[in-house]
């Protein structure tokens, strides 16, 4: 299921609702942006759902392009290998034994609810990069900008004085 699904208003939020009372969805793989290149470029979910009992909770797992590979494509594609950590995690037919790692958590209805059924919960163990305070980086960036003028001045002297020799 593309990114687009698991949000959305409308339609889209009543079905979800609809399918939650109906089934447990009881995990959600999400796969890199590369998986299905260059067919598409948009990030994929795979749903697991069991009829006949309501969601409680819904566990997440991200699965990452292996190490020393920059994205999936047609000729590095995904491969059964390549998902052996979930296979690992996933805790066999009864599920047990899943723990919260760097790759995987759990999110209850409840907060699925307050999100108005938005399915698409990103990784709470994933540390948004910090390019540091933005009034120091506006200070350095006037700095950098009086340097490069300065700089640009002293070229354009060195040209003058070079076309009147």
């Amino acid at each position: 299921m593309p990114d687009g699904s698991l949000f959305g208003e409308g339609v889209k939020t009543r079905l979800k609702e609809h399918l939650l009372e109906e089934c447990n969805l009881h995990t959600i793989v999400r796969l890199p942006n590369s998986v299905f290149k260059p067919y598409a470029s948009i990030g994929t979910n795979l749903l697991f759902f069991e009829k006949g009992e309501p969601t409680r909770e819904v566990w997440f797992y991200e699965h990452r392009v292996p190490a020393g590979q920059k994205a999936y494509s047609m000729t590095r594609p995904i491969r059964v290998e390549h998902l052996q950590g979930c296979v690992d995690w996933w805790g066999g037919i009864e599920r047990t034994g899943r723990a919260q790692t760097e790759q995987a958590w759990q999110v209850t209805l409840d907060e699925i609810k307050a999100r108005n059924y938005n399915l698409d919960v990103k990784n709470p163990h994933t540390v948004a990069d910090d390019h540091g305070d933005p009034e120091e980086l506006l200070v350095k960036l006037a700095r950098d900008e009086q340097a490069t003028a300065a700089l640009r001045d002293q070229l354009k002297t060195l040209l003058a004085e070079a076309l009147l020799r």
